[in-house]
């Protein structure tokens, strides 16, 4: 061996052993119980950060933990095509060019994105190897790939057909500048503070911070316990500029606390408003556009940004006198999680989804055990969520993704929906010119089918319905041994994006839950617990780190100091430490190896002996193997880790090693052992220097290698 480890010479080539030696890929097995996990997809347009090396070392610990334990373990890799995100970074790259969206034609935009997609991919590839993830690449899946797409569209026509989805005219969430709407969960709020106008409606004054929607009002609204408009009530206000009058009303939506307690009502522009105008049935009236422009205002106004509206909206109304005071006011404004600017509440025609009953059939599976989250805290958020989502709008106003399979009569008007199919004929009327939605699905809703999505597309089976029968599930031979899988591990963050929407469709696609165990992890921070972040100049490489320090290293240190749940806070002092105790293990192997042994092919069991510093480490290997199993059953990975790293620098190599010194060869079986126990034990947290003394031993353990070896009992 050489004198020191060095995991340049190593790491590559130990991935090809792996990879050739088909370890990654599981056989179906009915004799044992499997063990599954689907890879939460990274984004297809970036590289991986630092955090998606925290999250691949906790999967790929459990993923390798349950294959020395004999499971038929699956960890099923792939990539998320990520819908706006993508476009939003290619349309980046399309302005340094001074090019945009608009100047290409649909298909040639969205071949343009597949390409630079499939380029990032293989980057991505390459970095999940670099990491060690032992996950089976010959059933690797993109969100695009022409079988998921068909099993998206299988679920989109069940919920369609079972009344679960319909298309509305509501408000929606719109960015102008992404040119898409949003669902609830995808605004950002940020504190900001705005002025808060008092204008005169004649008959009396209303607060608003946005005077440029004045022309969409359609009533005035009052709470009814608000006893000083009691006798406005029916009457009309005046709305200024134009004079037109509009109702006064009463709805218990109004807050009689803010402002003077009167609402301006334009329900073409506000959540709260469109709700009050569904309930009197009022009229909507929309004067901001699809590009953030003024529509439907006086001439004067007309096609101004709404920002540039607002000031001359003021300007004039303080001309005339409308305005009878103003104050600064202190509020929470939605924001394009993307762009960072005001989201623009509109009315348009989109696609729905009724979330209420797929919603219940979730909560009842939390409350039965049926998926269990690990940290108890977060099963709290699910069910908040759960109880406060709203519809699901699902059609989004971009290129890149699974386009709509809905077709529009250009006779009768009507939809006719398919599972891919383009139609012949209308299905109310028989015309035959129909003309598909230009609307492409909200990338969550493709994802959240994610679980039996990949596992399906495994079968050569395409012609089948939802949901699976019993009889049928024996034909889709991944899907009725790996489903439900058994862990899904992503980011808390997403957990009312990703996590319960995979919940409510897998269970209603499917009947079964999509996995047992919800382990969300945490973020990294810096070495002082600030979010790392380009802006913050805090970032970590991981590929350097990796070409740096190693994989194992930056493994161990991703899962240090932190249950998986939690933050965690990451440096290059952590990184470099983790390669010292690399460096440590190579080096105790290393002076095992310098004695030759009789016996090859390792041991089943501990040697016999009589010595009692050999009795000590038998029996602190024994503790050292119950607790990291129980730990790491608990999913509590880095207590494990921290327990291997005491029992192997200070018990095994500190102080055991030392005392054979004097008696190296009645102590070398003993050595052995212990060292064949220990690099077990820790393969699954630093794969690459255990397999590299294991191939470094020639024969003398049980195994070819170590991968494939059995964990220690």
């Amino acid at each position: 061996m050489d004198k020191v480890y060095d995991h340049r010479k190593y790491e590559q080539k130990i991935y090809s052993l792996w990879e050739k030696n088909g370890a990654f890929t599981p056989k179906v097995d009915k004799s044992k119980n499997p063990f599954t996990i689907i890879m939460p997809p990274p984004n297809a347009n970036d590289p991986l950060h630092v955090g998606h090396a925290r999250e691949v070392a906790t999967q790929d610990i459990l993923i390798r933990y349950h294959r020395m334990k004999g499971n038929s373990t699956l960890w099923l890799p792939g990539s998320d095509h990520a819908g706006i995100e993508t476009q939003y970074v290619f349309e980046k790259k399309l302005r340094e060019k001074g090019k945009s969206r608009s100047d290409y034609d649909r298909d040639t935009l969205y071949n343009m994105i597949w390409d630079y997609v499939k380029d990032n991919t293989g980057v991505m590839e390459k970095q999940l190897r670099q990491l060690g993830a032992s996950c089976d690449w010959s059933r690797f899946k993109f969100t695009l790939d022409e079988k998921i797409i068909k099993i998206v569209y299988k679920t989109f026509k069940k919920l369609y057909y079972d009344g679960l989805i319909y298309r509305g005219e509501r408000i929606v969430n719109y960015c102008p500048l992404c040119g898409t709407s949003f669902s609830q969960l995808e605004v950002n709020y940020i504190e900001k503070e705005d002025e808060l106008y008092y204008l005169d409606y004649e008959t009396l004054t209303i607060a608003t911070t946005r005077p440029e929607t004045i022309f969409a009002d359609v009533a005035i609204a009052v709470n009814p316990k608000d006893n000083k408009y009691k006798k406005l009530v029916g009457k009309a206000a005046k709305i200024p500029l134009i004079n037109r009058e509009v109702p006064i009303i009463t709805d218990r939506l109004v807050d009689l606390n803010f402002g003077t307690g009167a609402l301006k009502v334009t329900p073409g522009h506000d959540p709260v408003d469109f709700e009050i105008g569904e309930k009197h049935n009022l009229s909507i009236i929309s004067v901001i556009d699809m590009e953030g422009k003024m529509i439907n205002t006086p001439e004067k106004y007309i096609s101004m940004k709404a920002s540039v509206a607002r000031e001359e909206v003021v300007k004039d109304l303080e001309e005339k006198g409308y305005i009878k005071k103003r104050e600064r006011l202190h509020h929470s404004v939605g924001v394009c999680y993307k762009h960072k600017t005001p989201i623009e509440p509109i009315v348009s025609k989109q696609w729905f989804i009724k979330v209420k009953p797929l919603a219940e059939i979730s909560k009842a599976a939390l409350k039965k055990g049926e998926v269990k989250i690990v940290a108890k805290k977060y099963d709290k958020i699910a069910h908040h969520w759960l109880n406060n989502l709203k519809d699901w709008n699902i059609s989004r106003q971009i290129v890149w993704g699974i386009r709509i399979p809905a077709w529009r009569c250009d006779k009768c008007l009507e939809w006719t929906i398919t599972d891919g199919v383009v139609p012949k004929n209308c299905v109310s009327c028989g015309h035959e010119k129909l003309i598909q939605d230009p609307d492409t699905f909200d990338t969550w809703f493709s994802s959240g089918q994610w679980p039996y999505a990949t596992l399906l597309a495994q079968s050569r089976i395409s012609n089948f319905q939802f949901p699976i029968s019993k009889n049928d599930k024996a034909k889709f031979e991944d899907f009725d041994y790996f489903y439900p899988t058994s862990v899904m591990n992503p980011a808390y963050d997403i957990l009312p994006f990703w996590v319960i929407r995979m919940i409510m469709l897998g269970l209603y696609a499917t009947t079964r839950v999509p996995f047992k165990i919800v382990l969300l992890h945490g973020l990294v921070r810096d070495r002082f617990g600030v979010k790392i972040s380009k802006s913050k100049g805090n970032v970590i490489n991981p590929i350097e780190m990796i070409n740096k320090y190693g994989a194992d290293s930056l493994r161990m240190a991703s899962i240090w100091g932190s249950l998986v749940e939690n933050d965690s806070s990451l440096s290059e002092d952590n990184i470099r430490g983790q390669r010292n105790f690399a460096n440590k293990i190579w080096n105790a192997a290393r002076f095992i190896f310098l004695e030759s042994v009789a016996k090859r092919g390792g041991y089943s069991k501990a040697p016999t002996t009589k010595n009692s510093y050999d009795l000590k480490i038998i029996k602190q290997l024994r503790v050292t193997t119950k607790k990291v199993t129980r730990l790491l059953e608990k999913y509590r990975l880095n207590e494990a880790a921290e327990t291997l790293y005491d029992f192997f620098w200070n018990q095994f190599a500190n102080d055991y090693l030392e005392k054979t010194k004097s008696r190296r060869k009645d102590a070398q079986k003993i050595l052995d052992f212990v060292l064949q126990e220990s690099l077990k034990l820790l393969h699954p947290f630093m794969p690459f220097v255990t397999e590299a003394i294991w191939q470094e031993s020639k024969n003398r353990f049980n195994n070819t290698t170590l991968i494939s070896s059995s964990w220690p009992k």
